[in-house]
């Protein structure tokens, strides 16, 4: 039963980007708001579905495939729209397009090194890379909707570049830890 929660919890995460997209492409403030809800909740269900799968010591191998995954896709595709509509622009396009080339890195990293029989897992670092990375887009997200009293725009500009710093990093990681495995 637990698995399969768990699992559903990762595939709800991946049906919900259609509607978040959606949303982003219409000009209103609701549209904004209500896809900031659904992509906080999205956040919010790669954070639970991990702490039980660690508290149950449950780890399925769909759920190890599907978490990196859903977050991969998530995160690609708002960085996109925002771009898009504009949502991010000028120089912190910049960032975005780090965090992109790093997500389809690593990957591909990844699946080399399965074939070899190496795991790699993920570091405390790319775990606050991603949760940094939701927040700022969360913020982005809302952006020019946001009241006046919150400088959502500056402060998801802000969140972008130090995710784009920390994704620099934890790509190195990665690649240095990986070194040892390319002949």
């Amino acid at each position: 039963m637990f698995q399969s929660f768990a699992n559903k919890l990762t595939v709800s995460r991946i049906l919900v980007i259609p509607a978040i997209l959606l949303l982003l492409a219409v000009p209103h403030g609701w549209a904004a708001w209500l896809a900031l809800v659904l992509f906080s909740a999205a956040g919010a269900t790669d954070w639970l579905d991990g702490y039980m799968a660690r508290r149950e010591n449950q780890v399925t191998k769909i759920g190890q495939f599907l978490d990196p995954v859903a977050d991969k896709l998530l995160v690609s595709a708002v960085i996109l729209v925002l771009v898009a509509t504009r949502q991010i622009s000028g120089f912190s396009v910049l960032p975005a397009v780090i965090i992109l080339l790093r997500e389809v890195a690593v990957s591909g990293l990844r699946e080399f090194l399965a074939d070899l029989r190496v795991s790699v897992p993920v570091s405390r670092l790319a775990k606050w890379k991603t949760t940094l990375q939701l927040v700022a887009l969360g913020f982005l997200i809302v952006g020019r909707y946001a009241p006046s009293s919150i400088p959502a725009t500056t402060i998801g500009d802000f969140g972008i570049w130090v995710a784009g710093v920390i994704t620099v990093i934890t790509a190195w990681d990665y690649w240095r830890a990986s070194l040892k495995h390319f002949d």
